[in-house]
């Protein structure tokens, strides 16, 4: 079942197209990754999925409903996690939850038994009655989380959740986005951190200057931009000879010797790993370590797009 469904999705602001015939799908049950650099169009379109903004044209539909015509019923089944963290300073974590509950229709025991249980899933329920103007930046994401999620929803959307926080902060949030996902909850991220996206979704969109440029999962993704791969061998003492005719091996375009290291470029479907080990083997060469270069988001993003996605 397709949890989102996107067709020719166009917005302009005077001059500017935000957003320039977008096409975008994602299946019940997916961690979706959507990735741009500055300005690329991401936050319009969140802003479209969520009925904050409407489309200038094209079709847009969640659980099968169109969201021109019945954005009412889709809001209640879905959770969204601003970049800008939205609680209130002046009320305590269980206030903030309990509020965010209210906007949903969920009142009385039932909306006690929401607000700690959202608590509980960020590892606040200990800090209920604690205001956020004690927490720490990771904290208040967290509790920024359960306000998202107090209603259950099937569907959230978190716009970029990490931002500002230290790496046992973003772990707990990484791990939390897993375990929703394991409950039967599609989520669509986007961050600035390519590791994360990495580690938690399932396929990406890259999104520049209003367009899908890019889709697929990291094999697909990375294989848009390179054909090769490269293995950095370090040896021991050898005489540079002796690594000449591992160019004659299946599959290898280039070898080169630097500081011990022998750097093998290769053909990226050509497995001959194998291969290039027992030729060494076999020249008594000493082999201390192994690494192979895969080309990881990051490369394929810059390769697209010529920026990388943060400033470090």
């Amino acid at each position: 079942m397709a949890m989102i469904e996107v067709k020719g999705l166009i917005k302009k602001f005077k001059d500017v197209t935000a957003l320039d015939c977008v096409d975008f799908s994602v299946k019940e049950g997916e961690i979706i990754g959507l990735l741009g650099p500055n300005g690329a169009g991401k936050s319009t379109f969140i802003n479209i999925l969520c009925g904050l903004i409407s489309s200038d044209k094209g079709e847009a539909k969640i659980f099968g409903k169109d969201i021109n015509k019945e954005i009412r019923k889709i809001k209640g089944d879905i959770g969204v996690v601003p970049q800008d963290i939205a609680i209130y300073g002046d009320l305590t974590a269980y206030e903030n939850v309990k509020f965010f509950a209210s906007l949903y229709g969920i009142r009385g025991k039932k909306a006690h038994e929401c607000v700690m249980e959202a608590l509980k899933f960020v590892e606040l329920d200990d800090k209920a009655k604690l205001k956020p103007s004690t927490f720490s930046g990771g904290m208040k994401r967290r509790l920024n989380i359960a306000c998202a999620i107090a209603h259950s929803p099937k569907l959230i959307f978190m716009d970029e959740p990490t931002v500002g926080i230290d790496p046992q902060s973003r772990n707990h949030i990484l791990q939390s986005v897993k375990k929703l996902n394991e409950n039967g909850v599609t989520v669509v991220y986007t961050s600035h951190y390519m590791e994360e996206v990495e580690e938690i979704c399932e396929r990406v969109f890259i999104l520049d200057q209003g367009k899908v440029i890019a889709q697929g999962n990291k094999e697909e993704l990375t294989a848009l931009v390179t054909e090769y791969k490269e293995m950095n061998i370090a040896v021991g003492f050898i005489n540079e000879e002796d690594i000449k005719d591992i160019e004659n091996i299946k599959g290898v375009e280039n070898v080169k010797f630097n500081d011990n290291v022998i750097s093998i470029t290769s053909e990226k479907d050509k497995d001959n790993m194998n291969e290039i080990l027992d030729y060494l083997r076999v020249k008594e060469i000493e082999i201390r370590s192994i690494q192979m270069n895969v080309p990881n988001l990051e490369t394929v993003f810059l390769s697209l797009t010529g920026r990388k996605l943060r400033d470090d």
